[in-house]
């Protein structure tokens, strides 16, 4: 199961889905959710775009929950 998320920002508030990749063995948190970025970008990540690695786990979770 692919441990991160990756979501783009949009202009108007709402985020779009990128990719799941997984985290490569020995990487610190930090240089796997860079890394999961640069994947799910092609390298490519542009400067004053918001991107975000979540734990899949976390993402699902907010994802799921529904206001009362």
């Amino acid at each position: 199961m692919p441990a991160f998320v990756v979501l783009q920002k949009l202009t108007d508030g709402r985020w779009r889905l990128l990719g799941e990749f997984d985290r490569k063995p020995g990487m610190t948190a930090k240089a796997a959710r860079s890394h999961a970025i640069l994947e799910a970008t092609g390298g490519k990540a542009r400067a004053g775009e918001v991107y975000a690695a979540v734990l899949r786990s976390e993402w699902r979770v907010a994802i799921d929950w529904q206001p009362p």
